[in-house]
């Protein structure tokens, strides 16, 4: 067996971040997270912090916007992941000079974690930051550096729990909204799952400048196939408003954010099918659960049953 590969998690704090930092600590690499000096005292990330040392994490501190720290930390490390929030997505390109200066990175996976930024059809909010995603991979293949693009689709938990309505805090349990025909298929994978998928790829030559996509076969489900399962779950039938997607454009244009990000994403999604309208080809991706089908994930309808409880 070959060494595994020492990570560097930048932005292993943000959401999905810490979820790729206990992926990696559990497969047994040797895991690295760049953190600021101040996160230590934030009483939410603090927590993190400790609990990332307790799993063996090293921390080093340095910060996005400090080259030298960067530098410095990139060369203790093998392949670099970033889980940055959109604030800094624009800003990974400090991360590629970073890399590029190191001259030691195996593979560099930027932050992502979402809808293939290079096939979606979206408008408002959500164009603008898969633009920006869109920019930094061409900026990562105009350095030739070595990478992997993972497209998770659907944080599981994130719209599961609220079937993706904003706004609202517990799933619906009266009236939901439906977009669209609610017909269009989605994908819905849970947060520990797509870190788990993420590290499998860190070392493995099939997915090298590759997109990794994320489609576990039984978490496909449209709008109504989700609010069907739902209503089987708790026993009641909700009132449905289906939003044609005219009311959906003005609705992205009239409310405030972040309300108009959930509805232009719901639009990409549950309107212009943009997880699953298209054809994974050989030539730009590969398919996680054909690459590991080991690995056991949660599916959608093992989630909903948590929210019972």
């Amino acid at each position: 067996m070959a060494e595994k590969s020492r990570i560097l998690i930048i932005g292993g704090t943000g959401y999905i971040g810490k979820f790729i930092v206990e992926a990696s600590t559990k497969a047994g690499h040797p895991t690295f997270a760049l953190v600021r000096e101040s996160t230590a005292s934030d009483p939410v990330k603090g927590k993190l912090v400790e609990k990332f040392k307790n799993l063996g994490v090293v921390l080093l501190h340095g910060d996005l916007y400090e080259h030298d720290s960067l530098v410095k930390a990139i060369k203790q490390v093998d392949v670099v992941i970033s889980t940055v929030g959109p604030p800094q997505f624009g800003e990974q390109t400090k991360i590629i000079a970073a890399i590029k200066e190191a001259g030691n990175v195996k593979r560099f996976f930027p932050s992502e974690f979402g809808n293939d930024v290079d096939r979606v059809h979206a408008v408002g909010p959500a164009k603008i930051a898969f633009g920006t995603k869109s920019q930094i991979r061409r900026k990562v293949e105009a350095e030739g550096i070595p990478y992997t693009y993972v497209v998770s689709n659907f944080f599981g938990g994130y719209f599961l729990p609220i079937l993706a309505q904003p706004g609202v805090t517990a799933p619906p349990r009266d009236k939901v909204n439906i977009y669209g025909d609610g017909n269009t298929q989605a994908i819905f994978n849970k947060e520990e799952d797509i870190g788990t998928y993420t590290i499998r790829a860190v070392d493995d030559p099939r997915t090298l400048n590759k997109v990794l996509y994320i489609r576990t076969p039984k978490n496909f489900y449209s709008f109504n196939e989700l609010v069907a399962l739902w209503e089987k779950k708790i026993g009641k039938t909700l009132e449905k408003t289906y939003v044609p997607e005219e009311k959906i454009l003005k609705d992205i244009q009239e409310c405030p954010f972040p309300v108009s990000k959930i509805l232009s994403i719901n639009h990409s999604i549950f309107v212009k099918g943009d997880q699953t309208n298209f054809e994974i080809e050989p030539s730009f991706g590969v398919e996680a659960t054909e690459l590991y089908p080991e690995i056991k994930y949660t599916t959608v309808e093992e989630y909903l049953d948590q929210l019972l409880a």
